[in-house]
């Protein structure tokens, strides 16, 4: 909803200015005075900051305003095939039948996703903008699958997860505030802003969405965690079909069954890990 009229760059901003001010002064007051950040965490976490909650963020918003969430998110669960992927070339980890036939429903779902998107925009755009248009859920999909490797990096160094997060928040709104400048775009103000309650609400629930998944970590195994987070492209395309109005997002069912065929194999790509 914040991206219908609304600019991706002020929802990213006004999103990681929440992360920080609901975040950091937790992990500096919890942690304090010793907070377990070598130079390898600092690194690492930095490095995730940026890959994930900036231009993670921006693929993200950019797929959203161009081809919509439901379409956007599924695709978004390709994040556990680049994962994977990376685990077994970084940490000599296997890939086993389950992965297998877990990445081929990712691709399979994906594929399908991309059709329903081409059939829906085919009056209305050529082929080769529906496919720049595609470019930006994969590379958010790239960009998010990336994070966690980053971040176990920095977990493995011995770094509490709400200072780590604090470190990743602090470089990602530094390096984007540091990017708008440089680049002399103004900053988003939230006085008369129509759209600034979506970007409040959208930090806070990405915030509250960020501790609750760290914390879940922190209590229960990964297999049990991690798939059901995978479960948020099915609640997306169901708040879509609920809340959005048609002329905003059109819902289908072959976009619906693609989009279950992705959880099921991301589901299997983490539950064989």
């Amino acid at each position: 909803m914040a991206t219908d009229g609304g600019d991706v760059g002020d929802a990213v901003v006004v999103m990681m200015g929440v992360n920080l001010l609901l975040v950091v002064p937790v992990a500096v007051v919890r942690h304090h005075p010793a907070y377990g950040l070598s130079p390898v965490a600092v690194g690492a976490f930095a490095a995730a900051g940026i890959t994930g909650l900036v231009l993670g963020r921006l693929c993200l918003f950019a797929g959203i305003e161009t081809i919509g969430a439901s379409r956007t998110t599924p695709i978004l669960s390709a994040s556990t095939l680049v994962a994977a992927v990376l685990a077994v070339l970084l940490f000599s980890e296997s890939l086993t039948p389950p992965h297998v036939v877990g990445i081929a429903l990712i691709v399979a779902g994906i594929a399908v996703i991309s059709w329903v998107t081409a059939v829906d925009s085919r009056s209305t755009a050529s082929p080769r903008s529906v496919g720049v248009s595609l470019l930006f859920p994969v590379a958010a999909a790239a960009f998010t699958g990336i994070e966690p490797i980053l971040v176990r990096i920095g977990l493995d160094a011995g770094t509490p997860i709400l200072a780590g997060l604090a470190v990743m928040m602090t470089t990602a709104f530094a390096g984007y505030t540091g990017y708008r400048r440089l680049r002399r775009i103004p900053f988003p103000t939230l006085v008369r802003n129509p759209h600034a309650r979506w970007y409040v609400g959208a930090g806070v629930a990405s915030t509250v969405g960020l501790l609750a998944y760290f914390g879940a970590l922190a209590s229960a195994p990964v297999v049990i965690v991690v798939p059901i987070t995978h479960t948020a492209p099915l609640i997306v395309i169901a708040l879509s079909a609920v809340f959005l109005p048609n002329h905003l997002e059109r819902v289908t069912w072959p976009l619906v069954a693609a989009a279950f065929v992705v959880v099921v194999g991301a589901s299997l790509v983490t539950l064989s890990g």
